[in-house]
């Protein structure tokens, strides 16, 4: 079932603002407004969240995006939108994908920028061979487990839209950036205001 489409006036007055890299910052002031609207409308209503960023750290977007999965589970009667502005890049991005896509919208002229986990460790192998053993596993398991939390949150973007899981994947590998209609003509997003 869809949900209505908004309009701009609807995003007039957000009730919480979000600006500059995804950090613990960024994540402690989400959480201190998330409280306060939260309280303002018990019942109910939509509850929207302007959103501006250049990315940042993708486990704490992960975690401001499972607060809003869950108090949007805890209460249906209460629609969480966001309104991406001017750019949505890597962390920004995360953070949209945990938005139902009937609450996803984008100014004109907005960029979303996708793409893979990066990681950079150096490996230092010394000791009993069976010790260098675990300490190789120990560095594919993390990369087998980021690549699956970076998977699940490229399905959560990506379903109900016209983009497939493997042209995300082929295309996030060099950092595919998304221009707000082509976003809204892929069914990423409900609109662009």
């Amino acid at each position: 079932m869809s949900l209505p489409s908004l309009e701009a006036k609807d995003f007039a007055d957000p009730m919480i603002l979000l600006s500059g890299p995804v950090d613990y910052a960024m994540y402690n002031a989400f959480r201190e407004k998330l409280e306060t609207a939260l309280e303002s409308m018990p019942g109910g209503g939509v509850l929207s969240i302007e959103l501006s960023t250049l990315g940042g750290d993708p486990e704490v977007a992960r975690m401001m995006g499972e607060d809003i999965r869950f108090h949007s589970d805890l209460v249906p009667e209460r629609r969480i939108v966001l309104l991406g502005k001017a750019a949505l890049y890597s962390a920004g991005t995360t953070f949209m994908s945990f938005f139902a896509r009937d609450n996803r919208y984008l100014t004109r002229g907005t960029r979303l920028m996708i793409h893979e986990r990066k990681l950079s460790k150096n490996l230092e192998i010394h000791g009993p061979l069976t010790s260098c053993i675990a300490t190789v596993e120990a560095t594919l398991n993390e990369i087998r487990s980021s690549i699956a939390i970076q998977n699940e949150g490229f399905e959560n973007l990506v379903r109900g839209s016209s983009v497939t899981m493997d042209e995300v994947l082929r295309k996030a590998s060099s950092n595919w950036y998304i221009e707000a209609d082509e976003a809204f003509a892929l069914g990423l997003v409900a609109g662009v205001l």
